[in-house]
């Protein structure tokens, strides 16, 4: 029971510290790699690619989070 809550804590923290990765790089970057110049919109709309693109891992962890919950319940 326990190894599996600190499986979904340490899986947490990766997306977490990639996706904080992810947005610094956005924000912070001044061209892009097909170089253009980014402006604020550009910005804007990369972030929103990366939301997007993290909206399945979050769904997954919010399953595994339930799983745990029921798993959980039927131990004690």
């Amino acid at each position: 029971m326990k190894r599996r809550w600190i499986s979904w804590w340490i899986a947490n923290m990766m997306w977490i510290i990639l996706f904080v990765a992810g947005t610094v790089i956005v924000w912070t970057r001044e061209v892009d790699g097909a170089g253009v110049t980014q402006t604020p919109q550009l910005k804007l709309l990369a972030f929103i690619v990366l939301l997007i693109a993290f909206i399945f891992p979050l769904i997954v962890q919010v399953i595994w989070l339930i799983f745990n919950f029921k798993a959980n319940k039927h131990v004690l």
